[in-house]
């Protein structure tokens, strides 16, 4: 029997990688608590499907991670809920272009809001549970935060800056608080259409020559949550060796 037994806060964790994580982490034993801001339909659809597994595990929180009261909420209820979190998925995030001859303040806040300043934030708020706890934060990253999309300078920046915050946290925070990162390549296809010529173009880029998916992602979440107890201030990527080519 799995009994990670651990209480897990998982933002944007309604769909795509964050609900990977979410069933992951809870059938190894952990209770999750579900953060969304819009996907309500899906956010409850997910809660109630772990809850027939293994009642009162799972629990939801809707906020908009942007306006700082509805953060800090999240975070005061969710070091209410079973005794205190002792992981925190820093996994909501914003994704789309910006031309840099015409990026608005309104995306650089967006995108930086989004992808840096909550992480930062809750992990901030959450800093004295998980230390009391022993716990761990585990932030989403991207393998575009080392050298940039083209066409996406401020999220490329904005994932720049989780990198460098999951390094500066490891300091900040340790000895009692682990803090790492993964960085995803070619996992899900962007909700906006890609044509097939651009998905085969990005694909002769990986090493593995196919997309993965966001199990991959989440067992290297779990890797850092369960087996990881001596790893910290690390980003690991999970990208099928896309990273090896220029």
């Amino acid at each position: 029997m799995n009994d990670l037994a651990k209480n897990v806060l998982i933002t944007g964790a309604a769909k795509r990688i964050g609900a990977a994580c979410a069933r992951l982490l809870h059938s190894e034993g952990c209770n999750v608590f579900l953060h969304y801001r819009s996907s309500r339909a899906e956010a409850q659809q997910l809660c109630d499907e772990l809850n027939r597994q293994r009642p009162d595990s799972a629990k939801l929180i809707q906020a908009d991670l942007l306006d700082m009261a509805e953060l800090e909420a999240v975070a005061r209820d969710a070091g209410r809920v079973w005794g205190g979190i002792d992981v925190l998925v820093n996994n909501a995030s914003s994704f789309y272009p910006t031309a840099i001859s015409d990026v608005t303040e309104r995306q650089w806040d967006e995108l930086l809001g989004s992808n840096l300043k909550a992480p930062f934030f809750l992990s901030k708020a959450l800093a004295k549970t998980l230390a009391d706890n022993k716990g761990c934060i585990v932030n989403i990253v991207d393998i575009h935060a080392e050298r940039g999309l083209n066409g996406y300078p401020v999220y490329s920046i904005s994932k720049a800056g989780l990198a460098a915050m999951t390094r500066v946290l490891a300091k900040e925070l340790g000895p009692a608080v682990r803090v790492n990162g993964v960085a995803p390549g070619a996992i899900l296809w962007p909700d906006n259409d890609l044509s097939e010529s651009a998905k085969l173009e990005i694909l002769q880029r990986v090493m593995l020559k196919r997309s993965g998916e966001p199990m991959d992602i989440a067992k290297a979440v779990l890797f850092l949550v369960k087996d990881a107890d001596y790893i910290t201030g690390q980003i690991l990527t999970v990208d099928g060796g896309r990273t090896l080519f220029s």
